[in-house]
């Protein structure tokens, strides 16, 4: 981060210094105490568990600049202490200021699956050109998008944001920080339905992100996804469209060849000619991650051979479809998160691969609310369909999956209600020759499976 003042941010949260002084320069902001340092900015938040507010003292005797506090506090003599009326908010308003200090080129990402991975591409496409920051992992709320704007330096060229969301507003309010010149929306899915409505209100929550947008702004979307095909003709600024199916896509894809493990390659078919495509990661799926780059590269006039390497050499971020062997195993840990149609893609990667046994080894899916059942149903009888052999469960939303999948005909089914219920029964019933997906919503802990199974 470059450097501020107190002063700065007083101008950016419109808060009151309390005691100290104007002047003191900010090395960076921070919202864990625990990695205060010399010169950084400790903004406490309150959360669900947790208050910061109660490790200002902590933060300051780490050598702490500064700390925000929306609460009244004893004054700490020769202590920078600046008042606000919502530390959360003054977050934001911090890394907003800060973003406009940096005019790069700058790329948001948002949609209900992939999000991650197709940021992972855009960044190395971008990275081609331009020294490229891009958001760590998937830090994508209103801490992670201010945690990887205050990462942006001097040297940097460009910039790739994830933006994720689970209520209306939330990606109107992180535009608003971030403020892309171009966004990129996935597709529209099921994820978080239960705080949305249905997915026509999944469609308006992510629409949010054109709130602010101009003549000069682009919006790259995926054309064939049904709510997405509806922004042709909506706004003032462009909007570009990929797929595979919808003829009046202005990039697609032909010719693909699914290489299983070892990713998938394809034809792009552009208005400048046609391109092979190489993708070095597992799923047909990727097809649709892989167009949105070479969208974004068009807009930002890379050449396509560089396009073409940037999206060979992505490396994607940890936990999502990661593969590995071990002891003979193939390990699909793709255990980060879940949303039925991350787990249909997930299972059509085990279902491809040439193993004596397939194994889905799957955890609820989460935030589903009244969906929770019929969707997971219906994912019971995705599995049956596409040649699982082994399907273990755990939780209560998957014991409809494990119906689906049983009334599908699928007898080998085996389901739990705890994950280390799960660690404990799976750790010694792979078998060399054997490939196992791991997937669940991110609160089923499933990491401790991957954990049992490697024996790590």
């Amino acid at each position: 981060m470059q450097k501020m003042n107190i002063e700065d941010i007083l101008t950016a949260t419109g808060g009151t210094l309390l005691s100290g002084s104007a002047d003191k320069v900010i090395t960076d902001v921070i919202t864990n105490s625990r990695e205060a340092h010399e010169g950084v900015l400790f903004v406490p938040i309150i959360g669900d568990k947790f208050d910061g507010h109660e490790f200002i003292k902590a933060a300051f005797d780490m050598g702490a600049a500064a700390v925000l506090t929306q609460k009244e506090t004893d004054l700490f003599i020769d202590k920078n202490i600046i008042k606000v009326a919502d530390t959360r908010r003054a977050l934001g308003d911090i890394a907003r200021y800060y973003k406009q200090l940096h005019n790069v080129p700058t790329v948001a990402v948002t949609g209900s699956v992939g999000k991650t991975t197709t940021k992972d591409m855009i960044a190395s496409v971008m990275s081609q050109k331009y020294k490229t920051l891009k958001t760590d992992k998937n830090y994508n709320n209103d801490i992670g998008v201010p945690d990887t704007i205050f990462n942006l330096e001097s040297s940097h060229e460009a910039a790739v944001i994830e933006m994720g969301m689970n209520h209306f507003g939330e990606i109107e309010y992180l535009a608003g920080i971030g403020r892309p010149d171009i966004a990129v929306i996935t597709n529209i899915g099921e994820s978080h339905i239960a705080n949305l409505g249905s997915q026509e209100g999944i469609f308006k929550a992510k629409m949010e992100i054109t709130k602010q947008f101009t003549e000069k702004n682009t919006l790259i979307v995926n054309g064939d996804d049904a709510f997405l095909a509806k922004t042709k003709g909506t706004g003032e600024y462009k909007i570009v469209y990929y797929g595979k199916d919808n003829p009046q896509n202005d990039v697609s894809a032909k010719n693909i060849r699914n290489d299983g493990l070892h990713g998938i390659s394809f034809t792009a078919v552009t208005d400048e000619g046609e391109y092979e495509v190489k993708v070095n990661v597992a799923g047909v799926h990727n097809v649709y991650n892989a167009l949105a780059a070479i969208c974004v590269g068009r807009e930002l006039d890379i050449p396509m051979e560089s396009i073409l390497q940037g999206i060979a050499d992505t490396e994607v971020t940890a936990e999502r479809l990661d593969i590995e062997e071990y002891n003979g195993i193939t390990i699909i840990n793709d255990c980060y998160n879940a949303s039925p149609d991350s787990v249909r893609a997930a299972v059509k990667v085990l279902s491809g691969e040439n193993a004596n046994r397939k194994i889905a080894v799957l955890g609820d899916i989460l935030e589903m609310g009244e969906y929770a059942g019929k969707a997971h149903y219906e994912l019971g009888v995705f599995v049956a369909e596409n040649g699982i052999d082994v399907l273990i469960t755990a939780g209560e939303n998957m014991k409809q999956l494990a119906r689906g999948a049983c009334d599908s005909g699928m007898s080998n089914v085996k389901s739990f209600d705890k994950t280390l219920e799960v660690c404990e029964y799976i750790k010694d019933k792979l078998k060399e020759g054997d490939a196992v997906l791991i997937k669940a919503s991110h609160g089923m802990n499933f990491s401790e499976v991957y954990k049992a199974v490697t024996n790590k």
